[in-house]
């Protein structure tokens, strides 16, 4: 009667866990080891959240980096990489497959998001061109390497700093970030744009002018 007790117990427990904590989930959090954890890390050292070694170990440090991260950028604050932080990081989680879609679908979602943002209004060629000037960077050596580095690199997009990136994204954003990634770029290989009715930083006016497109004048 009491082994019967006990098993009950603890497959009540198990039930419990893998209905907080799903199979497949990735989940680095404090005292986690590892590559995940060097990529998280790495990710927060070049956009200014995380000051430590890139060592794959989840200490302090990385837990307040990840914690001032998800602040940042509308996600729960628990300090816990779990799979809406990965995603927001650009780092596929270990539930991805190995072909890639997974960060396929990561990084639209994500571009998508910063279209609509950005260029919710605009003409359709604007908001493909902002979508584009994004992918110029993640080809620039001057910039992050990836659409997640780029978008959240610190100071980049107004969005981020103020929470809309966490708007979401309608049809036609969604549709916009696609043509950019399969190569339409109204822009000629731009990476700023500005609106020459709001903007307040000299710095970009000093930037070589190549189009206009709605209220955004795109530059290199």
């Amino acid at each position: 009667m009491k082994i019967r007790r006990f098993l009950i117990i603890f497959i009540t427990i198990i039930l419990l866990l893998l209905t907080i904590y799903p199979i497949g989930y990735a989940l680095s959090r404090y005292g986690s080891r590892g590559e995940e954890v060097k990529q998280i890390q790495s990710k927060l050292k070049s956009w200014g959240y995380y000051t430590g070694n890139v060592d794959g170990i989840y200490g302090s440090k990385t837990y307040e980096a990840v914690k001032s991260f998800q602040r940042k950028n509308g996600l729960t604050v628990d300090g816990i990489a779990g799979s809406k932080t990965l995603s927001a990081l650009g780092i596929n989680s270990s539930s991805s497959s190995s072909s890639g879609t997974s960060s396929n679908n990561t990084d639209l979602n994500l571009l998508s998001k910063l279209v609509y943002a950005e260029a919710r209004g605009e003409p359709y060629k604007g908001m493909v061109a902002v979508a584009a000037t994004v992918l110029n960077r993640v080809s620039d050596s001057r910039f992050p390497n990836s659409i997640a580095g780029v978008i959240y690199q610190s100071g980049a997009y107004t969005c981020v700093s103020d929470g809309q990136i966490n708007l979401g994204a309608d049809s036609q954003s969604k549709k916009a970030a696609q043509d950019a990634i399969n190569g339409w770029d109204p822009t000629s290989g731009c990476v700023y744009y500005f609106n020459p009715n709001t903007a307040t930083s000299g710095w970009i006016w000093s930037r070589q002018q190549v189009i206009t497109i709605g209220k955004h004048i795109f530059c290199k």
